[in-house]
């Protein structure tokens, strides 16, 4: 259908004249003539009766008007939802509770006036097809997994490396530390239900257990943060590793302990991903203001795997 016939339609329809629709629209009346002619045959209906005080809807072009006036509005959706700056920046932050959404919650709060819309992708796979698709324009992940490089479409900057932390009951042996080394962590069970195979996050510990010797488990359902941290609290024999800006809240009398990791610092490397297409001019912004929060910082003594991708 032809959106300018139908914008045409609504004129006519609104000033009851050919005449005065043809001025408001900057066309000849001759014009507005053969725009609605040509409707009018796509419809095989007559929607105008011509009258001396000008023109007339028929019952058909009664009918019409009010699905005539929702297909530009809807038109008029479409084409706000793709042109750069008529929309929000979509944004992945793969959860609530991690550092990428308190990254997005820092860049809201510097720039106020930017309209943000942020989801939570599972992994690294569905942020590309959804960075290429145009569903978001920026994605938090760590990239690139080990034998699968990212698409030359879609560009990468390291933002943010994120020390590890040891969680541990009250009972555990290595409660009273003021901080643990990988060494030392050899000998004891980590537990990180959450891990799921074939995800970035599982590559990286991965990479992390077999440099360092150390035993991590993934068995047993993920009931979520406070089931672990339930179990974490009453287990002597278990620890989990979290991350520094990881939100965890936990009742007082867990007694748990956050312990820094040392010996190298192990960090979980943040890096924000786009398609270089993409032109929406908060992305920029966006790019601007984590890689100004990124700058001088000291990365000597911490650990990544080989595979990612360096600052």
């Amino acid at each position: 259908m032809d959106l300018d016939a139908v914008r045409t339609f609504l004129a006519a329809a609104d000033a009851g004249q050919f005449q005065e629709a043809a001025v408001e629209l900057a066309v000849t009346q001759q014009a507005v003539s053969k725009r609605i002619a040509a409707l009018e045959r796509t419809l095989g209906v007559r929607l105008f009766t011509r009258t001396a005080r000008g023109a007339e809807l028929t019952i058909d072009g009664q009918a019409f008007l009010p699905h005539a006036r929702e297909v530009l509005r809807a038109a008029e959706r479409a084409v706000a939802s793709v042109r750069p700056g008529r929309r929000p920046l979509r944004v992945d932050v793969i959860a609530s509770r991690v550092a990428p959404s308190a990254l997005m919650r820092g860049f809201h709060h510097a720039q106020p006036e930017i309209d943000l819309d942020v989801v939570m992708l599972f992994d690294v796979e569905a942020a590309v097809a959804a960075l290429r698709s145009g569903a978001i324009d920026a994605s938090f992940r760590a990239v690139a997994m080990p034998g699968r490089p990212l698409p030359e479409d879609i560009g990468s900057v390291r933002v943010l490396d994120e020390p590890h932390q040891l969680l541990t009951g009250p009972a555990h042996a290595l409660a009273r530390a003021r901080s643990v080394t990988l060494a030392e962590l050899a000998g004891h069970r980590i537990w990180m239900p959450g891990i799921v195979p074939g995800t970035e996050w599982a590559a990286y510990y991965d990479a992390l257990v077999a440099e360092f010797g150390l035993t991590i488990e993934a068995t047993g359902p993920n009931f979520g943060s406070d089931a672990l941290l339930d179990t974490v609290a009453d287990t002597p024999a278990l620890a989990t590793l979290t991350t520094e800006q990881t939100r965890l809240v936990w009742p007082a009398g867990h007694g748990l302990r956050r312990i820094p990791v040392t010996g190298p610092v192990p960090v979980y490397p943040h890096s924000l991903l786009w398609h270089r297409d993409n032109r929406h001019p908060a992305l920029a912004t966006l790019r601007a203001h984590l890689a100004a929060a990124a700058s001088g910082r000291d990365t000597a003594g911490t650990w990544v795997p080989r595979w990612v991708l360096p600052h």
